[in-house]
């Protein structure tokens, strides 16, 4: 849509059979991929940034503020709407729990309104993503074909992280979440490991003062 800034970000590294490629510059934290052919026959790439993860999570920083009305030291309540993605609210469901069962200082509370952000389902030859309006909402975007060739609730725990400000960390091993698709199909663990909870927490430790400071740095 003309006139509307859009960020297309944490693809998640998955929904691909091979890895063909991926280099990682330091300085910029962008991960490029090159795939093989996805379940459906598409040819899937994908080119991430730290700088468009950074954006998704202030959007839903912005409008989680401006839901609570200035109340920065309050517990922090992330909001979301599973409405357009029917066919994984069992996984987005489990990723709420998991994620409040990991951490203590922000939450996720499901609502039938708006949300602070929002999950969609569909097909895409950009896989499974998170992506923001550039106006205070996002939403994550689960990739049907990927979620057939890796495990769907580590897709949506994962994309989730995002939401609390985690970045990917595809190096990682399957132990961690965010290191995403990584650690290749046969990797199905869907929590966070205990330095990435730690991190969430640290972030939201003084509500949004935390998370802000954060989000500027």
């Amino acid at each position: 849509m003309r006139g509307v800034r859009k960020f297309v970000i944490a693809s998640l590294n998955f929904g691909v059979a091979a890895f063909v490629a991926v280099t990682t510059a330091a300085n910029a934290g962008t991960v490029s991929q090159a795939a093989g052919s996805s379940g459906s026959g598409t040819s899937v790439a994908w080119t991430e940034s730290a700088a468009d993860n950074k954006a998704f999570f202030e959007a839903v920083l912005k409008s989680a503020r401006e839901r609570q009305q200035g109340n920065t030291l309050a517990a922090v309540t992330i909001t979301y709407n599973a409405g357009s993605a029917p066919s994984f609210k069992s996984q987005i469901s489990q990723s709420a729990s998991i994620w409040n069962s990991s951490v203590r200082n922000v939450k996720l509370q499901a609502t039938s309104g708006r949300g602070d952000f929002s999950y969609r389902e569909g097909t895409s030859s950009q896989g499974s993503y998170a992506s923001t309006d550039g106006r205070g909402h996002g939403y994550i975007f689960i990739d049907r074909n990927q979620a057939r060739q890796y495990y769907p609730l580590r897709i949506v725990a994962h994309e989730t992280g995002h939401v609390l400000g985690l970045p990917d960390h595809y190096s990682g091993p399957c132990s961690e979440l965010m290191s995403g698709g990584g650690p290749g199909p046969s990797c199905r663990n869907t929590h966070p490991n205990a330095a990435e909870s730690a991190r969430v927490d640290r972030l939201w430790a003084r509500g949004f003062d935390s998370a802000e400071l954060a989000a500027q740095s």
